[in-house]
């Protein structure tokens, strides 16, 4: 399938070297962001002061104030945040390289995303960004991974906030088991009938529609459902071992409410999951053990996936 880069051969190489540079410029900007955060203390305090003396009105002041500590805050923080970004972008980079793939910090729209947004696999969002666009090919096959964050605009008397609906990554990868329909698996109790009694037996997404099929595996049904277009078919590609590798890839990151797909030649993962491959820290003393930690999350992504993928002897 894939081969598990080794963490050793790559402290040893191009990545420790540069991760030791990189320790150098982490703690200048330490002390940068340091030396930013006292003067934006001399700036804040004699300006609340100032406000206060002049007797505006109290919700004015308030206003000013949580805007000037914000604008400050990011200010004096900037300079940690860059080099907490650059060391990420660093150590995924070289883990790419080394597994044969490319990867960017910056992406946008993917197919996959796309597919996971027709399919209902993802919840209605107001606003989206997109970051670490890992793509290439896995044995042989196509393959794409990213996270998404997707966010919700709220309403609250006059005033509005975004509220996070889903984080987590978003895989693609081509088929390896041949099929025609379409075959989306997730967790129990996402589709309910009306009035909350059950599920729904079927669904139209994408323009298809999807029947609830009936497993033969009792503890599957407990976990996870399934609605396909083709009820053989996805006897077939989802067979009962899959809830024991779906529950792996959930533990794997921390992560919940996993749902995949088959369709149109392709695998889609779609799991909930926070702070993925953030291999980026400002602990210099830490590089290894998060360089471990990007490895074993990218690895059981892949190694699970591909056996999810796999076709039945």
């Amino acid at each position: 399938m894939i081969e598990r880069p080794d963490v050793d051969a790559l402290m040893a190489g191009e990545l420790g070297e540069w991760l030791q540079h990189q320790a150098t410029v982490r703690e200048d900007a330490r002390h940068k962001s340091n030396g930013r955060f006292v003067k934006a203390a001399v700036i804040f305090f004699p300006l609340a002061i100032g406000l206060a003396m002049l007797g505006w009105n109290v919700q004015v002041t308030m206003f000013i104030l949580f805007f000037a500590a914000v604008g400050l805050g990011i200010w004096a923080y900037n300079p940690r945040g860059q080099a907490i970004k650059e060391t990420k972008e660093g150590i995924n980079s070289a883990l790419a390289r080394a597994l044969g793939l490319s990867f960017s910090s910056a992406t946008g729209e993917t197919p996959g995303f796309l597919r996971a947004t027709t399919f209902r696999m993802l919840p209605g969002y107001s606003r989206k960004s997109f970051e670490d666009l890992w793509s290439g090919e896995i044995g042989g096959r196509a393959f794409a991974l990213h996270e998404a964050h997707l966010e919700q605009k709220r309403q609250s008397g006059k005033n509005s906030h975004y509220v996070t609906v889903f984080r987590g990554p978003i895989m693609t990868i081509a088929a390896g088991r041949r099929f025609t329909g379409v075959t989306l698996v997730e967790r129990s109790g996402r589709h309910k009938r009306f009035g909350f009694f059950g599920e729904k037996e079927d669904l139209e997404v994408g323009g298809v529609r999807l029947d609830r099929v009936d497993m033969v595996h009792p503890q599957f049904e407990d976990e996870f459902t399934v609605y396909s277009s083709d009820q053989v078919e996805a006897r077939y590609l989802v067979h009962p071992t899959y809830v024991e590798k779906l529950i792996a890839l959930e533990s794997a990151f921390a992560g919940q409410k996993i749902r995949t797909l088959f369709a149109e030649g392709e695998l889609t993962v779609v799991l909930e999951a926070a702070n993925m491959f953030e291999s980026g820290n400002m602990d210099a003393a830490r590089d290894r053990e998060l360089v471990e930690t990007c490895v074993s999350q990218f690895m059981s992504m892949a190694e699970l996936a591909g056996s999810l993928n796999e076709a039945r002897g």
